[in-house]
Order: structure tokens, then sequence, then C-alpha cells
């Protein structure tokens, strides 16, 4: 039982000096703390002056690679494009080709030392997607690390066969395989597809087709959508049910509209935003519309190595206008709705046991919105995954 807690975040509001009981995996209680008494056969934790969080989540990675992608930092400080980038055989293709290069083990060991980087700030569950093998074996290996290595974390797993087309094949036979073998070789491993459908990447007819397969094959829909043109990605996406739609950057009122109608949320990515020097997604539009707003890293080595969700929150409310509130939510409940994960994001009672405690900066006073005021940096004091204490 975690006692004198001075405010808690649930997900969707502040409750002030409560006390939390974990049991079974699951919150038990949430009690005002003059009214708790802790079970004998409770482990006691004093809050005193600690803001509590559902475990965070941070549901759009792409933690899994090798190498490195400063020459594409460099190269786009200089004037070149993400997408001419791309088109010549970089971005993408140059983390694809030292991915493939790098043992199990050291895929293995690079993902757990982000996911503990993670932990340390309190994302209790993170979704990271394939993408960087682009062949059959190369793709079901990362997802197979994903699912060994999670450890005390809770990772969900998205196959993205279809994050471009490998140079030297034929766009029509590559499209075929990830319908046809990678798919079947993936989908064991992996809970939704993804497509990247934009300039040098996937046209729309062909994310159609790879997320159709995808759904029949038994797996969530989710899409990278409107990022560096606009596509109509985001309405397809939306029409054959998503969990998410992911930066938005150019959504048109069709698209907004058609996933406002099916219940897609919308996932803004600000660290991509930033580094790629986009405009920002019409958040107004989309909350005037009814779309879900979640908050995701895109923690990737080229168009955002950022892996600290806080700066996103942060980042979501400077750059795309976000109040502290909906920064909260994205990064807990509605985070965990873009991953269709029910109880998870969440601190009430029979919600899943994940609950983090954090320090106030210096000075300021207990209250969960501070922790988005203040960029980043933020490292829990405790982490409880499943009702587990893991840190």
């Amino acid at each position: 039982m975690v006692r004198s807690l001075s405010a808690l975040w649930t997900g969707s509001a502040v409750v002030r000096d409560v006390a939390v009981l974990l049991r079974a995996g699951r919150v038990e209680a949430i009690t005002p703390d003059r009214e708790a008494k802790c079970p004998n056969d409770a482990e006691e934790f004093d809050g005193t002056g600690l803001i509590g969080m559902p475990g965070l989540v941070d549901c759009h990675t792409h933690a899994i690679w090798a190498g490195t992608r400063l020459g594409d930092f460099v190269r786009r400080l200089g004037g070149e494009s993400y997408a001419g980038i791309l088109e010549g055989g970089g971005g993408i293709h140059t983390t694809v080709r030292a991915t493939g290069e790098a043992s199990e083990a050291e895929l293995t060991a690079l993902f757990r030392a982000r996911l503990g980087a993670m932990l340390d700030r309190g994302v209790c569950t993170v979704e990271v997607k394939s993408g960087y093998g682009l062949a059959i074996e190369a793709e079901s290996r990362l997802l197979r690390i994903a699912v060994a290595a999670a450890g005390g974390q809770r990772v969900q797993t998205t196959f993205l066969g279809a994050h471009a087309i490998p140079p030297g094949r034929d766009r029509n036979a590559y499209v075929d395989e990830v319908c046809g073998p990678m798919l079947a070789a993936c989908a064991p491993f992996a809970s939704a597809i993804d497509v990247y459908c934009d300039r040098g990447a996937f046209t729309l007819a062909e994310a159609e087709r790879i997320l159709k397969a995808g759904k029949a094959a038994g797996l969530a829909v989710k899409a990278h959508a409107e990022q560096v043109e606009f596509t109509g990605v985001a309405a397809l996406a939306a029409r054959l049910g998503a969990l998410s739609c992911d930066h938005l950057e150019r959504i048109d009122d069709a698209g907004i509209a058609a996933m406002a109608e099916f219940g897609t949320i919308a996932v803004l990515l600000p660290g991509a935003m930033l580094y790629l020097r986009d405009p920002a997604p019409p958040v107004a539009k989309l909350r005037a519309a009814g779309v879900p707003l979640a908050v995701a890293t895109d923690f990737n080595p080229g168009s955002s190595p950022v892996g600290d969700l806080w700066t996103c929150a942060t980042l979501a409310c400077l750059t795309m206008g976000l109040t502290p509130e909906e920064a909260l939510a994205g990064i807990t409940s509605v985070a965990a709705r873009a991953l269709g994960l029910p109880g998870v994001g969440v601190v009430e009672t029979g919600s899943v046991g994940d609950l983090a405690l954090f320090q106030p900066p210096p000075g300021e006073i207990a209250d969960p919105r501070v922790l988005v005021q203040y960029m980043g940096g933020h490292l829990a004091k405790a982490v409880w995954v499943g009702g587990e204490r893991v840190r």
C-alpha cells in the first residue's frame, strides 16, 4: 500500500491525499489517506510529498535498432529533407543495414538498455515496432527479440514490414511478400500491423492491401499517417477500424471526420515534428471533432532520437497546443487505448497495478502538471508493474 500520497493522476483527474492498495496485480482500493489501513500482509510505502501516476504508456516507438543516424541529422541541418535522404537509400535503409549486421545478443542488450531508461522514467508499457529488417527472417527476429527481452515491463509488438521498400526490390513483389510469407512469420509475435504510407514509402493502394491482410490475420490496425505528405491513409485506416493513426501533420478534414466516426486515436509525435521541422498537426480540429489525443516518443535514431516520454509531453503542449491535462492523459489513459489495453494507463479500482511515483521539482508543489511544465529528466522514485515493485 502506498500511503500519504500527496497527489494522484488517475488517468483523467487529480485526487489528493490518498492511499493506493495494490494486490494480486491490480488496484484493489483507492481511499482517502486518513481512512486507509494497511493490511497485515501488505508492504507499506510512504508517499508523502510525492506525485502518483499510472504507469506511463509509450504507444509508438522503434526502439530496437543498431547503428547511428548522425549522418542524417547533419544532412538535414544542411538543408536536405527526410524523404529525399530516404529516397536516396539512406534514412531507414541505413538503420536496416546496421541492424542486420548486429547479433541477436547485441540487439537484445541495446533494447533492454533503452527499456531500462524508459522504466526509470515511469514507463511501464512500451509499444515497439519491427521495420528495421525488411526481410522475412530479419523482421521476425526483431519481434522475437522484443517479446523475449521485455523483462519487467509490458511490451506490445507491432509488425512494420511495410516501413520502406528495400533498395533493389520490385515493389509489387515486396508488397506480396509483406502480405504473405512475412506476415505469416511475424503475426505470431505481434499484436498489431502498421504501414508507413507516405512519399518514398508505400502508396495508399499498397497500404490498403497490407492493412487488410494484417487485419485478416487477426492483428490490430495502425498507420503512420499524413506525416510528410497527405495520402488519405488516415481515413482509410479509420474505416478499417484502426486503433490509432500516428503523426497526422498533414491530415485533412475528411480524415479527421473518419477518425472521429470510428473511434481512432490520434497519436501525436512531437519529437519527430521537431527534428524534421514539420508543421504541427491540426490539434484544435482533432479536439473539436472529439478525436482522443495520445502522445508518444516515436523513439528512433533518425527522425526522433528522443527516448524521454516526459519531454514529449511537454513538447506536445509547447508545439502542438495541448493542455497539461491532455498531455498527462496522452501518456497514460489515451495511450493505452491506442494499444487496445483496457485497465492500463489508469489508477482506479480493478485496474492493472501499474503505478509510478515522482518527486516534484525542487521547490514545486505536488501537482502532476508540474511534471509537464518542467521539461524531461523526471526519474521515478518507485515503480510497480502489475502490482510488483520493479524500481
